[in-house]
């Protein structure tokens, strides 16, 4: 068994299917198939339903995929530390972040990448509760996500402030006159949004519900990127984070403050606890908690 032999099974979970994992892996098919079958050989047991296709993981495999990614994050770790112990901080940070969140994710990556040169970003866009979970499983280590029901006992927080939201429009379609808008004001207003398992649409449709408003949008989609696009059509306003709102400058579109809106729960930085533990992440994330000036309005909250 060796290293190469674990990051294929890895590649082929991440990726379902065998030639994109090979591709992923820098190896042709039938090489990752053989390789993958030496190790199957070797423990004695099946890890992969196969037909002619990709079928899946069998239950022993499940098993086994969970050893392969702690002893993956241990390896990585070990060569993070080794870097580290010579005054470098090398190697692939992975973060996963909520859509809409009032931090750019984009700005922590840029900040630590001016910091540490050698380090690569992974950043990928996920629910608060996919995000925990892979915190977990070690396919992630750091995640920007809501900190409703979070556990300081499995996480270290970095919780940030709360930034307004804003209704954002095109002003060759619609046009308001004042400086903010109420939640009533919004009741027949077409909008576009996320779709309701995402926590910002769970929290815009509990402010609605606090003023007795009930809007159904003409328009949901988990893609930010589509919304926006339906905003600039004239087909709908969207509700976003000021700073979205603001980073969408070049689409030629407005927006205006919105009274009182606020997410469930605040938005925050989370670590996992436990080993084994990433010597990149744990670097990042204190350097991280000394670095307000990135987050404009949106800065970190003192402990």
């Amino acid at each position: 068994m060796d290293i190469r032999q674990l990051r294929f099974l890895v590649a082929l979970d991440e990726t379902q299917h065998f030639g994109k994992a090979a591709k992923s892996c820098n190896v042709t098919q039938p090489t990752l198939s053989s390789r993958l079958h030496n190790l199957e050989d070797e423990l004695g047991i099946q890890l992969v339903a196969r037909n002619h296709r990709f079928q899946g993981f069998t239950p022993e495999g499940e098993r086994i995929l969970a050893w392969a990614r702690n002893i993956l994050a241990a390896c990585d770790g070990l060569q993070a530390e080794a870097a580290s112990c010579k005054g470098a901080l090398v190697g692939r940070l992975r973060i996963g972040a909520v859509p809409l969140a009032s931090v750019d994710p984009i700005d922590i990556i840029d900040t630590l990448s001016k910091q540490h040169s050698a380090l690569q970003f992974s950043l990928q866009t996920h629910s608060s509760e996919y995000i925990v979970n892979a915190l977990h499983r070690n396919e992630l280590d750091l995640g920007l996500c809501y900190l409703e029901g979070m556990s300081a006992q499995h996480f270290h927080i970095l919780p940030f402030k709360a930034t307004p939201m804003v209704l954002l429009y095109h002003p060759n379609h619609y046009c308001f006159e004042q400086d903010t808008l109420s939640w009533q004001s919004l009741s027949s207003l077409p909008l576009g949004l996320l779709t309701p398992s995402m926590h910002f649409r769970q929290s815009i449709t509990l402010n609605m519900a606090n003023v007795g408003v009930n809007n159904e949008p003409v328009i949901e989609s988990d893609s930010v990127h589509c919304l926006l696009q339906a905003v600039k059509k004239g087909m709908c306003c969207t509700i976003l984070p000021t700073n979205v709102a603001k980073a969408n400058d070049d689409l030629g579109l407005a927006y205006v403050t919105v009274d009182d809106g606020k997410t469930i729960s605040p938005l925050g930085l989370i670590m996992r606890k436990g080993e084994p533990s990433s010597p990149i992440a744990k670097q990042c994330f204190e350097f991280l908690k000394g670095y307000e000036e990135i987050f404009n309005k949106g800065s970190i909250c003192s402990e």
